[in-house]
């Protein structure tokens, strides 16, 4: 045993709704954490990603997607589970706008739970979180895709991922600290593997400096790759996330990563499995576990394998076109979109449109403008 290694723990999505919620209500975290709870005890350092906003506001933001809240007592499953540490940049901890990401801000500060992602100047919200650890000065940093991540009134903000920025946040953060840690919510939901871009993304940030590179957001557990001796996570998964109907496929399943930091970085992969028929988080049994491992094989291969990879992602673009093809069609609702996808109904979108669109998404300079004219209704 190694005194001096540091151990940090890292989870994905934790969103406390339904049965959840109800089971913090009744301070019952025997429910939630059953078997799971000793994972979380002896460690230098919890992390998770903190999936909503922990508040009783009921002004929800102009949004596309689901608005995702938590009563402020959730706050308890936190600090049963001893984590440290909220990573709030993300794309639903604004859905109650400025005053629902603020209650949960002070509520951390409340509980002794530190944040990181999120602020109320661009500075504030790309501000590292820094911990002396047994002598070893660690940083955490947290980006999210930008996706609704500025409350409507400009007053508080999550940290967008701009590979610019990753170039000068790294490079100070570097200079005085002995680890990086970034954290990214980031990727396509319930595809199970990263995109080319993601991939190359990721290893941009370990060529930058950082010392471990970790992914979530998209519900899906993925695999791993070892970059240049830098560990590199492209999915945890799902943490605590109750949605009903959801049961018994990749969402109630992912897992927890435990650094172990001494002269080199090594880790281990934590499988778990959340909110099946039975509420709460627990260990898959041996059979599962075998399931799990051999899963994290396949796609490991895959993420190392340029071709394999690009292949896949082809495979999952071409089973959402017909969805995106109804995005950029002038009509918009379900059945007019069921009946487009039958032949049923014509398409109004000509293909010099659609070139039209593609250059004005695809250059950089049209897309500055395209977007200060779409955040107008924001």
């Amino acid at each position: 045993m190694n005194d001096n290694e540091i151990k940090i723990l890292i989870t994905g999505d934790f969103c406390p709704i339904n049965r959840i919620e109800q089971l913090a209500f009744k301070h019952d975290f025997g429910s939630i954490f059953n078997d799971f709870i000793d994972v979380f005890r002896g460690n230098d350092l919890n992390i998770t990603d903190l999936e909503c906003p922990l508040t009783t506001s009921g002004s929800a933001r102009p949004k596309i997607g689901p608005h995702q809240k938590a009563h402020p007592d959730c706050i308890a499953i936190l600090n049963e589970a001893d984590i440290h540490l909220a990573a709030m940049a993300n794309n639903h901890i604004m859905d109650y706008g400025s005053e629902g990401a603020l209650d949960t801000m002070d509520l951390c500060k409340s509980k002794n739970i530190n944040t990181v992602g999120i602020g109320r100047t661009p500075a504030e919200a790309s501000k590292p979180f820094s911990v002396l650890i047994k002598g070893k000065r660690i940083a955490v940093l947290n980006f999210a895709d930008s996706e609704f991540l500025t409350a409507p009134d400009d007053s508080v903000m999550c940290n967008p991922i701009d590979p610019l920025r990753f170039f000068y946040d790294l490079r100070e953060a570097r200079t005085n600290h002995d680890y990086l840690i970034v954290i990214l919510h980031a990727g396509n939901e319930f595809y199970e593997l990263p995109s080319p871009r993601m991939k190359k993304l990721c290893r941009y940030i370990a060529d930058l400096g950082a010392d471990v590179v970790l992914t979530h957001h998209t519900h899906a557990y993925s695999g791993y790759e070892i970059y240049n001796s830098k560990p590199i996570f492209y999915g945890l998964g799902n943490f605590i996330y109750d949605w009903p109907g959801k049961r018994n496929i990749r969402w109630n399943s992912g897992y927890l990563v435990r650094l172990l930091l001494s002269d080199k970085i090594d880790f281990e992969i934590i499988p778990l499995k959340q909110n099946n028929e039975k509420p709460g988080l627990s260990h898959p049994d041996a059979g599962e576990t075998k399931a799990f491992t051999e899963e994290l094989d396949r796609m490991n291969q895959i993420i190392a394998d340029e071709k394999l990879l690009e292949s896949e992602f082809d495979k999952y673009c071409n089973s959402l076109y017909p969805m995106y093809d109804s995005y950029i069609e002038p009509y918009f609702g379900k059945y007019i979109t069921a009946l487009s996808n039958k032949g049923l109904f014509p398409k109004f979108m000509t293909r010099r449109k659609r070139l039209l669109l593609l250059n004005i998404m695809r250059c950089e300079s049209h897309r500055d403008v395209l977007l200060r004219m779409l955040a107008r209704d924001e």
